[in-house]
C-alpha cells in the first residue's frame, strides 16, 4: 500500500525550494547571549552541569528555593547550542510522550500524570510572565491531523476518551487547507508554541539575574563522591558542590552506570522564509495551532512569530555506535524527503523556498520520556530520556532533580513514573540491529493501515519500542 507521502514530487521543486537553504538552526539566528569560560577551581552548594532547557531550570528553580544558595551551570559549549535551540517549539503539556503511552505503561497514576503536567504548563506560562521572558509564547493548542483513512478512526477514538474535538474533513480544512487532510483532532489547553532559543536564552538571563554563575566552554570530565561533597572535574579545575545536578540528556552521562539507557537519534528540520499575507491566505491557519500528523513517522510542523514554517520530524535516524556527531546533521536526502512531504502537504506554496535547515540530537530511551535517578549517596540527581518533547518537560524533570536531592518525598518523587527506570538498550550491535528493524516496522504499519507486525507487538508486550 501507499501512503500519501508516497506521491512523486517534481526533483526540480524540491532542488529550487532547497537551494538557498543555509545549514543552521533559524531559532539560533538572533543575537546571543555570551557566558565566560571557568578559569580555575571553585566551590559551590550546587552545581549543574547542562546549559539546556533541564538544566537551567533547575537552576532557576534552585535559587528560588534556596534564595543565597551559590548556584553554579556549566556547559560544554553555550548555552542552547544543543536540542534547546534546535527544537520545534512545541511546548506540550504531557510528560509522558501522550497519553496512549502514558496510560499502557502507568495506567494507575495515569490521571495524576496528567494533572501534574497541566501544572506544569501553567507553572512554565506563570514563570514567563513573572521573569518577563520575551520568547514569543502562544498558548495556541494542538491540531492532529489525519493523512490516512485508518487514521481518521484513531481521531474519533481518542476525541470519545476525552483527548480533544474531533474535526471532520470540512472542518480540519476549514483551520488548515490541506488536501492531504481526512480529519483532525484539537486540543486547545495542552499546548503552546515558543521561539525555543529566546526561550532559553532569557531562562539563562533570570538564572544570571538570580546570581547564578554560568560558564560556557567548560566540560564537566568526571564526577566523584568525596567527604566534603561530590568533586567535579574541569580542564579548569575541580569544581566542589555539595548537591550536583546532571541535564546532559543526550550526551554521554558521567554516569556510567546511566549510559546504556538512552541513545541518540537524529531529528531533520526545514524552515521556510516568511509567508507574505496572500501566500498564508492560500492554507488558511489563522489560529496559528501547532501540528502533528497521525503515523508513526509523523510530521510537526507550526508557524513562527515572522510566519515562517518549520517543518520537521519523519526521518528519525540512528547511527551505530551511539556517538552524537556533527557530520551526521547535513543529510541531504532527508532533507529533500521533508521538501517532498511539504510539498504535497501544501501544493499551493509551490513558490515558497526554504530558507534553513538543521537537525540535532533526541535523548531517546525505551519508554519515550524521562527517567531519573540518584548517585553519589544521595548527592548527585539526573535526568534523561524526553524523546523530543522535553521544551515542557525539562522543567517538570528539574523539578523532580530538585525534589530528589531535597531528601524529603514529594507528590513527584512519590510517583512509580520517577522510581522506576525504563529498561536499558542493549550494546552494539544488538542496538543497531533491533531499532533499524523497528524503524523498517513502523514504515510497514504505516503502509499497511496501521497494522502492527509481530516483531512490533513483541515490543510492545515487552515495554520496549522506537519513536520518531
Amino acid at each position: 500500500m501507499r501512503t500519501v507521502f508516497d506521491r512523486h514530487v517534481d526533483a526540480a521543486l524540491i532542488s529550487q525550494a532547497l537551494g538557498s537553504a543555509a545549514f543552521g538552526s533559524m531559532w539560533l539566528d538572533i543575537p546571543r547571549p555570551e557566558y565566560p569560560t571557568l578559569s580555575g577551581g571553585l566551590s559551590c552548594d550546587l552545581l549543574v552541569v547542562g546549559g539546556g532547557y533541564a538544566g537551567l531550570w533547575a537552576a532557576l528553580h534552585a535559587t528560588e528555593r534556596n534564595p543565597g544558595a551559590r548556584v553554579v551551570l556549566i556547559d560544554a559549549e553555550r548555552v542552547g547550542w544543543a536540542a534547546s535551540g534546535r527544537n520545534g517549539g512545541f511546548v506540550e503539556a504531557s510528560i509522558t510522550h501522550g497519553a496512549e503511552n502514558g496510560k499502557s505503561r502507568w495506567p494507575l497514576e495515569f490521571d495524576q500524570l496528567e494533572k501534574l503536567g497541566l501544572a506544569n504548563l501553567d507553572g512554565m506560562q506563570a514563570d514567563i510572565g513573572k521573569y518577563g521572558m520575551q520568547v514569543d509564547w502562544e498558548r495556541s493548542g494542538t491540531l492532529t491531523v489525519a493523512t490516512e483513512p485508518h487514521q481518521v478512526e484513531w481521531l474519533a477514538e481518542g476525541a470519545e476518551h476525552g483527548e480533544g474535538q474531533f474535526l471532520d474533513q470540512a472542518a480540519i480544512r476549514a483551520e488548515v487547507n490541506s488536501p492531504t487532510y481526512q480529519a483532525g483532532l484539537f486540543e486547545g489547553e495542552s499546548c503552546a508554541i515558543v521561539h525555543p532559543a529566546r526561550l532559553v536564552f532569557e531562562l539563562a538571563r533570570a538564572c544570571a539575574q538570580a546570581g547564578v554563575q554560568i560558564f560556557e566552554h567548560t566540560a564537566a570530565l568526571s564526577a566523584q563522591r568525596e567527604s566534603n561533597g561530590v568533586e567535579v572535574s574541569t580542564k579548569a579545575g575541580v569544581i566542589t558542590a555539595d548537591q550536583v545536578v546532571l541535564a546532559t540528556n543526550v550526551f554521554p552521562s558521567l554516569l556510567k552506570r546511566n549510559r546504556l539507557y538512552t541513545i541518540p537519534v537524529y531529528d531533520y528540520v526545514l524552515a521556510t522564509e516568511p509567508l507574505t499575507t496572500e501566500q498564508l491566505d492560500r492554507i488558511g491557519w489563522r489560529s496559528r495551532q501547532g501540528i502533528s500528523d497521525s503515523a508513526n513517522q509523523f510530521h510537526y510542523y507550526r508557524l513562527s512569530a515572522d510566519n515562517r514554517i518549520v517543518w520537521g520530524g519523519y526521518d528519525a535516524v540512528y547511527h551505530f555506535g551511539r556517538r552524537v556527531d556533527p557530520t551526521y546533521e547535513d543529510r541531504a536526502e532527508t532533507y529533500r524527503k521533508l521538501a517532498a512531504h511539504f510539498f504535497i502537504t501544501f501544493p499551493q506554496l509551490e513558490d515558497v523556498r526554504f530558507s534553513h535547515r538543521w537537525a540535532g540530537a533526541i535523548d531517546t530511551n525505551t519508554r519515550f520520556c524521562a527517567h531519573w535517578g540518584l548517585a553519589g549517596r544521595g548527592r548527585i540527581a539526573y535526568v534523561n530520556g524526553f524523546t523530543g518533547l522535553g521544551v515542557g518537560a525539562a522543567r517538570f524533570g528539574a523539578d523532580v532533580c530538585l525534589d530528589l536531592l531535597g531528601g524529603h518525598p514529594t507528590e513527584r518523587t512519590e510517583l512509580e513514573m520517577v522510581n522506576r527506570k525504563p529498561l536499558p538498550f542493549p550494546p552494539e550491535p544488538a542496538a543497531s540491529i533491533g531499532i533499524q528493524a523497528t524503524r523498517w516496522s513502523m514504515d510497514r504499519a504505516d503502509h499497511h493501515a496501521g497494522k502492527r507486525n509481530l516483531f512490533l507487538r513483541t515490543l510492545d508486550r515487552l515495554g520496549l519500542g522506537f519513536d520518531s
